[in-house]
């Protein structure tokens, strides 16, 4: 996924917002590549909430590190093929010291991999189902520095309590809110990055 402006050098583009660090590729690239671009894609959006369930507790940029790994163990992040993982899988997985080895966060990716494909087939895509907690329009946060960007909203609370209701897990207000900026449901880029128009 490239961010239409991404042919610019990231080493050029200085104003970023301020919880990129400064220096790490990986973080910058992500920043200026994919976080906040609106997502229409279930695979992608199935990756998002795998990784952000993994991040629970964690900082992002220890998932970012492991996402790779996650791609390799996870079948690319297809949700089909996740759905059908045994507690034979979770072991296997959980031997591998390329990701978050905490088996309540494997087991919770199957569990979610099964809900996920229960509201694809209720509403057509996981995609559109998402986008109804915004109406289908990306919300515009308006933030002028880092403090002013919540940890959660109306939004993502209405979504983690309908998420919850179908039996997904790991998926909070806070790690919903977080899911809606990375997919570009929410644009939470402040207002001195290079990303915020």
């Amino acid at each position: 996924m490239q961010y239409k402006g991404s042919e610019k050098s990231s080493q050029t583009l200085t104003s970023r917002c301020g919880w990129v660090t400064r220096g790490d590729v990986l973080y910058e690239k992500y920043h200026d590549e994919e976080w906040g671009v609106p997502v229409h894609d279930d695979r992608v959006m199935f990756e998002f909430l795998v990784l952000e369930s993994a991040q629970a507790g964690l900082s992002w940029r220890t998932v970012l590190r492991k996402r790779e790994n996650y791609r390799r163990l996870f079948a690319q992040f297809d949700p089909v093929s996740v759905a059908k993982f045994s507690s034979q899988d979770v072991d296997r997985i959980l031997t591998d010291e390329g990701i978050i080895r905490n088996r309540a966060k494997v087991e919770a990716a199957v569990n979610n991999a099964k809900r996920f494909l229960e509201i694809q087939n209720s509403h057509g895509t996981f995609c559109r189902y998402i986008w109804s907690f915004v109406d289908g329009k990306i919300i515009e946060g308006k933030r002028k520095i880092l403090s002013d960007i919540p940890t959660t909203s109306r939004e993502a609370e209405g979504l983690a309590k309908d998420l919850k209701k179908r039996g997904f897990r790991f998926l909070g207000a806070t790690i919903c809110y977080a899911h809606m900026q990375a997919t570009g449901l929410v644009n939470d880029h402040t207002q001195d990055c290079f990303r915020h128009v």
